[in-house]
């Protein structure tokens, strides 16, 4: 790992202990990849424009001030707030690049390069560096300089058009293409961690939020290729399994389950809703008939729910050892006995004093999650450069000439 004498590694050993990402970041894909690595002990150094800061800072102010994007994503990290676009600034950055594990980058294709920090610059003067690019669609293709935001990106990828109602599509309510590429880059740079230690060598990750969410179309792709089916839109209810999905009980309250095998769909009749006769009738015999009749089949079944109260319904498919749950809002899922059991809502120090955030939902038996501050914009600037070598009057100068603030 990379030689850093001046930070010490206090607290609970960590999986990345030792490991330096040095991360040009901007709102969820990478700083959200960041996040895990940092979780998982990396030293995090998040580049932020002076004076501004990740545009996640400014985008509410729900958490006492401070931005709810912002506190979810960056703690843990170190804020190191300097101007690139300034030869000063580039020239620090291009010296921290050259002694960090990785560098990992979510702007436009061709920013970082524009800038100097381009993967073969980087790499020729670090070559056991692993340089991660994460972006829209990709370094290369026809649609390398499109822009991209996880709305559009669910919609180029065929998210949207097979989420919602027949009547409707909607987009998924949080940011997937954003998580499902950061996912990937996160897995990509421990693969390119772990392989550096046979090779002695660094390599180049180009991640797109495009291509993560096409992987993720799962069944989809192999009915258009063997069936010719565009995915329809089912609402709540799956696209190929029925009945699957929330049903709304006497009490107003949605009642989630899942018949999934031929045998839970005979105790789904005969215990659940009572009715056996379902069992012989021959639009539902089977899976795929369950499927093709459909309406008919949720019509009816929705017509049962509503005739006893959510409870009721719990404790028949309990008895019955069939899968199942509510629908709950978010209050609801922070107050949840699993979560309060896991332990999953943790504190964490922040300029406004002490915040709740969701931990790590990675849990090793010999590497806790570390749960460091969210760092105020800048807030490490000065102790980095000093562990770069940078004397006082140096440091004042380029704070004097706005290189740092």
């Amino acid at each position: 790992m990379a030689d850093n004498p001046s930070k010490r590694i206090t607290g609970p050993r960590r999986a990345l202990d030792g490991v330096r990402v040095l991360a040009l970041e901007a709102s969820v894909s990478a700083p959200h990849c960041s996040r895990l690595l940092a979780d998982l002990g990396a030293e995090v150094i998040k580049i932020e424009k002076p004076g501004e800061g990740d545009i996640l800072r400014g985008w509410d102010s729900a958490v006492r001030g401070l931005a709810s994007g912002y506190v979810w994503l960056n703690y843990n990290k170190r804020s190191f707030a300097i101007d690139v676009k300034k030869p000063a600034g580039r020239a620090i950055v291009e010296k921290l690049a050259a002694q960090v594990d990785v560098f990992l980058e979510n702007f436009a294709p061709g920013v970082a390069e524009r800038l100097g920090f381009g993967a073969a610059k980087l790499c020729a003067a670090n070559p056991r560096l692993i340089y991660c690019s994460v972006s829209g669609y990709g370094q290369d293709g026809p649609y390398r300089d499109v822009k991209a935001y996880d709305l559009l990106i669910q919609g180029e990828a065929g998210v949207i058009a097979s989420t919602g109602s027949p009547e409707q599509p909607a987009k998924v309510s949080v940011p997937i293409a954003d998580l499902a590429v950061s996912m990937y880059a996160t897995s990509g740079i421990l693969a390119a961690l772990y392989e550096r230690e046979r090779t002695g060598r660094g390599q180049v990750l180009d991640l797109s939020m495009f291509e993560s969410l096409l992987s993720w179309l799962g069944y989809f792709p192999h009915h258009y290729w063997h069936r010719g089916e565009e995915p329809e839109r089912v609402g709540m209810r799956h696209h190929f399994v029925t009945p699957y999905g929330p049903y709304l009980a006497s009490d107003g309250v949605y009642v989630n389950l899942a018949v999934a095998t031929a045998h839970d769909w005979t105790v789904f009749c005969q215990q659940v809703i009572e009715r056996p006769d379902l069992l012989d009738d021959s639009k539902f015999t089977t899976s795929e008939l369950r499927r093709a009749n459909r309406v008919v089949m949720e019509k009816l079944i929705e017509k049962v729910f509503l005739t006893r109260p959510s409870a009721e319904w719990l404790q028949r498919l309990e008895s019955a050892r069939l899968p199942h749950g509510i629908v709950r809002g978010i209050a609801q899922v922070l107050s949840h006995p699993q979560t309060i059991a896991r332990q999953m809502i943790q504190q964490v120090g922040s300029p406004v004093g002490e915040v709740p955030v969701i931990a790590s939902a990675l849990r090793m038996s010999d590497s806790p999650p570390r749960l460091d501050p969210v760092p105020e914009l800048g807030a490490d600037t000065e102790a980095i450069l000093r562990e770069l070598g940078f004397s006082s009057d140096e440091i004042a100068a380029m704070k004097a000439d706005q290189t740092i603030s």
